[in-house]
């Protein structure tokens, strides 16, 4: 019998000024750090974080991510792990810097403290690193043994970050209840291969009901760059509620489809979290889920300003062969559409895309 699991990071941290207090997180798992940081916090990675990092006695090296977690950037980096003697990676930046960083430090057999400036996806606290073609096409997810060592979500930066990432993130947070649920009806395996937890079913119903309650107002927080208790319950929801529940409960059709439209690589300007709230709706319509979690949803998607329609997408001419490609990999033998309770088949989903964006257009106004 297959086991259940429940696995996180060993600390979250949730709170203000993080970086300059980063010397406080690393110091218990090594003295020599090597800081993989996205372009735009680069500088004040220099500024705030380096000087406190050296004044307790721990090297720091900073190096700029080059925009895609592909297994040629994961082999540059590990290098530098080896000429800097680094036993410390530390990923400053959005969800590929810090599947990045993930990866380099498995490969590394070094720690890994994990610090987003975008709360864009449930990526800081799992065990999983997505990896894409130098393209930028999705490749593959590996699977890590352990989760970071630490995750640092600080509110203020991520309150300055730009609301379109915001509200990715909460498109990717929205459908881990219904993509756990999922799992948990059809007996599926989460993504570390082990049976749902009720402990996973229950923080996805958290995360969930956080993020109902919460986006209007955590939005309107982002619209000012403000500190707020909906940003910060937001936040807690996005980072690391979904990503346990996620990792512990397992994903489904919403992910599948998103994995689908990254695959073609006109669609490739499409965030994460906007491919997965679309995926969710494909995935409402093939449960024929009630007609009030459709429109929370719905209601969810709007308040975050997420596309809807595939108009929205900017997606305004129907492609049959395009969407023919996007389903048939979504329903690959491999693909968490083998999640879903109940077995469907390829032209099911095909129907059910085209079903998803004739109830989006319906509630667009």
């Amino acid at each position: 019998m297959i086991p259940r699991s429940i696995t996180s990071p060993k600390k979250f941290i949730i709170g203000q000024d993080l970086l300059s207090q980063l010397d406080v997180f690393i110091k218990d798992f090594g003295n020599n750090a090597l800081l993989i940081c996205d372009d735009v916090i680069l500088d004040r990675v220099q500024q705030d974080a380096v000087p406190c990092l050296e004044l307790a006695g721990i090297k720091a090296y900073c190096e700029k991510f080059q925009y895609e977690c592909t297994d040629n950037e994961i082999e540059r980096l590990r290098h530098l792990v080896i000429t800097q003697n680094a036993n410390v990676v530390v990923g400053i930046g959005g969800g590929k810097t810090m599947d990045v960083a993930k990866a380099v430090a498995h490969y590394s057999n070094a720690s890994v403290v994990i610090f987003p400036t975008i709360a864009s996806s449930d990526a800081p606290c799992t065990a999983v690193s997505v990896i894409y073609k130098e393209s930028g096409e999705f490749d593959r997810y590996l699977l890590l043994p352990q989760n970071p060592d630490v995750v640092l979500a600080d509110t203020r930066i991520i309150a300055q970050a730009p609301e379109k990432y915001f509200a990715a993130g909460i498109g990717d947070a929205i459908a881990t209840f219904f993509e756990t649920r999922a799992c948990c009806y059809a007996a599926g395996l989460n993504l570390v291969q082990k049976r749902v937890s009720r402990t996973g079913l229950g923080m996805a119903l958290m995360c969930y009901e956080l993020i109902v309650d919460n986006v209007e107002m955590a939005m309107e927080a982002v619209r000012r760059q403000e500190v707020t208790p909906a940003l910060e319950e937001m936040v807690e929801a996005i980072v690391y509620l979904s990503g346990v529940a996620a990792e512990s409960g397992g994903i489904a059709c919403a992910h599948a489809i998103c994995n689908g439209m990254s695959s073609l690589e006109k669609f490739n300007y499409i965030q994460h979290g906007e491919k997965v709230a679309f995926g969710l709706l494909v995935q409402l319509v093939l449960e024929e889920a009630d007609i009030e979690e459709i429109e929370n949803v719905i209601y969810v998607i709007k308040m975050a300003g997420l596309p809807l329609t595939l108009a929205d997408f900017g997606i305004n001419e129907w492609i049959e062969d395009d969407w023919r490609q996007i389903v048939d990999i979504a329903c690959s033998p491999s693909s968490s559409m083998s999640n879903m309770p109940v077995a469907v088949s390829a032209e099911q989903v095909y129907q059910a895309v085209i079903a998803a964006n004739e109830l989006a257009q319906r509630y667009h106004d």
